[in-house]
Order: structure tokens, then sequence, then C-alpha cells
């Protein structure tokens, strides 16, 4: 079976979210830390976790990739009781029993984002319309088959070809950060 992890390319998601994911944790898409929010509404850090974040476990910080892992049985039901666990403290969810339905769940759809090769990256857009959350998964890969990659040094989008007229600009968000 295949699961999620973070993995950071540059220190982009250091300054781009609140709190980064640390490389390497078992992540799902988080979608659900905005469930009493209003997405229309969020700024700044915030949006951007919304947009385009995946949440890591262990932190609960955000991360703009995910890799796709090779997992066992036993890592994926340890993945399912950290997320349980981190819905009861700090999500309140109303029991266990609902937390453990709730993190099978959540793990399950991350597991359905594992269907592309091994070590491929995954990528979300998030946007909000007419009161829904609408999400789209982009895979990337290497361009030059198995070389090592490094940031923006690579990329072919599998999937959605259709492009957003939102843009980041990460070096004015970095220099506000350096103020």
């Amino acid at each position: 079976m295949k699961l999620l992890r973070t993995i950071r390319l540059d220190p982009s998601d250091t300054f781009v979210f609140e709190q980064a994911a640390d490389p390497g944790e078992w992540a799902v898409s988080g979608t659900f830390v905005f469930w009493n929010a209003d997405p229309a509404t969020l700024e700044g850090r915030a949006r951007n976790a919304f947009r385009s974040g995946f949440l890591g476990l262990s932190s609960l910080g955000w991360s703009t990739l995910v890799q796709i892992v090779e997992a066992s049985e036993d890592e994926r039901l340890a993945v399912i009781d950290l997320l349980a666990k981190q819905l009861v403290v700090q999500f309140a969810a109303p029991s266990v029993a609902d937390a453990a339905a709730a993190a099978e769940e959540e793990v399950a759809f991350a597991e359905s984002l594992c269907s592309p090769p091994t070590d491929m990256l995954v990528a979300v857009h998030r946007t909000y319309k007419d009161g829904e959350v609408c999400e789209r998964f982009r895979t990337l890969r290497p361009r030059y088959g198995d070389k090592p990659a490094r940031a923006f040094s690579f990329l072919e989008v599998e999937g959605e070809e259709e492009t957003s007229g939102d843009r980041v600009d990460l070096i004015a968000m970095a220099e506000r950060e350096r103020k």
C-alpha cells in the first residue's frame, strides 16, 4: 500500500505557512482543518494553507508537496492512530470512536491519491466557490527520468491542464517576512 509523506524541496514552506510541516511526516489532505472557517475570508498564511497545503500529522504543519511512498499495514494503522489522537486533542473530536472513524476516512482519502507510482510528488489547489470547497490534485515527476530533483528544476504536471488565475509571489512574501 502507499501513503503520503511531506517533502520540502526548498525553504519556501517555512514562510508561506504559519507552521511548516517537517520533511518526512505522514500527511493527509487536511481540508478538515478549515471546517468551521469561511474560506472566503481567510487571509495571508491561513489562506495559503487552505489553497495549497497538505497537513503533516506530527506537527500539524503544512507542506506544499507530498511524496507517494510505500507503507506497511502497521504504518497505516499508526497513521490512523496518530491522526485520531490529534483530532481528539487539537480539534476537540466528540469521542475517540468518532476521531478514529474520521481518521480512517481521511487516511483512506490520502490512499486514493496514491495510485501514481511511488516517489511521485502530489500538489493540491483548493478553491472555494458558491459555498463549496473544490480540491484539484496534480502529480509531478522529474522531467528527465531518474535524475535527482531540485526545486524549480523539473516538473511535468499530470492531470489537470487548467490553470488558476491565482498567483503567489514567493519573493514578495519572503521580503515581507524579513521586515
